[in-house]
């Protein structure tokens, strides 16, 4: 089973090669990774050459100007050949070595998505946790209040994208809620939750930068609701917020 992986990046040359390296490491052997880089200034292109030959013709990458992050993300996907995709941000990076062959071992199954847990880690070490993001009490309806899967740790199959549609672009920053609350709610594809850490990330991030980027992300996540048929509002949203609290407490899980 091929699992196609998908780094949307630009100038992110300083955090690219953890990412990259964390995909060398999978002990799956079936893995496309596609690298779609926009047009970056800070050397990322020959950071992409000198990768290139070490996935031993498993990577293949793109460098041109786009319209965001989610434009070069549905690049990828219009690339992607693999049965399975997934996103792979490039600040982020694998958990361990077997992360992809948990994820093909879970689609053995009649199984459209799976999707689990992820974890923020100290930028400096990459090895202390900052705080835990758990996915295990999604439930479709919890979406009204703005409680959703990680989305770095959502894999599905890639003939959703072709019968539901990619990212919607003129979303700035919830694109990737919408996705899934489109998948997940609207269409209640088959999904399971793997209850384990697939994905490392820095803390930050575009949603969280600072007060304009939450308020826009909070806007967003209403229309997102809104436009597949859920019914939501600013209060509702709060609700996200109490998931966000236990995580900061229980950094290895709760």
């Amino acid at each position: 089973m091929t699992i196609s992986i998908i780094t949307a990046c630009r100038n992110s040359a300083a955090t690219l090669p953890v990412a990259m390296d964390s995909v060398l490491a999978q002990t799956h052997a079936d893995i496309e990774y596609l690298v779609i880089d926009g047009a970056s200034t800070d050397g990322s292109q020959s950071l992409l050459e000198t990768y290139g030959p070490k996935f031993t013709g498993r990577m293949r990458w793109l460098s041109e100007p786009d319209s965001g992050m989610y434009d070069a993300i549905n690049k990828g996907i219009a690339r992607a050949t693999g049965d399975i995709i997934g996103i792979l941000n490039a600040d982020d990076f694998l958990a361990h070595d077997n992360v992809v062959a948990h994820i093909a071992a879970a689609f053995a199954e009649e199984i459209d998505a799976v999707y689990a847990d992820i974890q923020f880690v100290d930028a400096a070490t990459l090895t202390q946790p900052v705080r835990y993001y758990s996915s295990r009490y999604f439930r479709p309806w919890l979406a009204r209040f703005g409680y959703m899967p990680a989305h770095p740790s959502f894999y599905c199959r890639r003939a959703l994208f072709e019968k539901f549609g990619a990212y919607a672009t003129d979303y700035r920053i919830a694109a990737d809620h919408e996705l899934l609350i489109r998948f997940l709610v609207k269409h209640r594809i088959r999904a399971r939750y793997l209850r384990e850490v697939l994905v490392k990330m820095r803390p930050g991030g575009i949603s969280t930068r600072d007060v304009d980027s939450t308020l826009t992300l909070n806007r967003e996540n209403i229309r997102a609701c809104r436009a597949n048929g859920i019914y939501t509002n600013a209060f509702f949203q709060l609700g996200k917020y109490l998931f966000k609290v236990p995580g900061m407490v229980f950094k290895n899980g709760f």
